[in-house]
């Protein structure tokens, strides 16, 4: 089991930047693929951004641009820069481990992210 915990939400105004962080409990090399999702109120969980064991991103069409997934394997955690925040990036944002990449294994708690004036 891993247990992932994330950190770095808040309330941010638009056009900040936030960077959350996400904390693994043992080691990441394992993992073929590491990423966050986020769910908004009313509405299902999508993928954000992925990092796969190779180094190869992914990101979902609405953060290109904005947002830089990375990857430490040495510190066992994940990382997601956020810039140019918009009211539509409000949602709780949740980590996620993927052993064979197929489907997500494991998740973190979530952290809120609130974007707005």
């Amino acid at each position: 089991q891993v247990q992932l915990v994330e950190s770095g939400g808040g309330l941010v105004q638009p056009g900040g930047s936030l960077r959350l962080s996400c904390a693994a409990s043992r080691s990441i090399r394992s993992m073929y693929v590491m990423g966050w999702y986020r769910q908004a109120p009313g509405k299902q969980r999508d993928m954000v951004a992925r990092i796969f064991s190779g180094g190869i991103t992914n990101y979902a069409d609405s953060v290109k641009g904005r947002f830089t997934i990375s990857r430490d394997n040495i510190n066992n955690a994940v990382y997601l820069q956020m810039n140019s925040l918009k009211p539509e990036d409000t949602a709780v944002y949740y980590c996620y481990g993927d052993r064979e990449g197929l489907s997500p294994d494991y998740w973190g708690q979530g952290t809120q992210v609130t974007v707005s004036s």
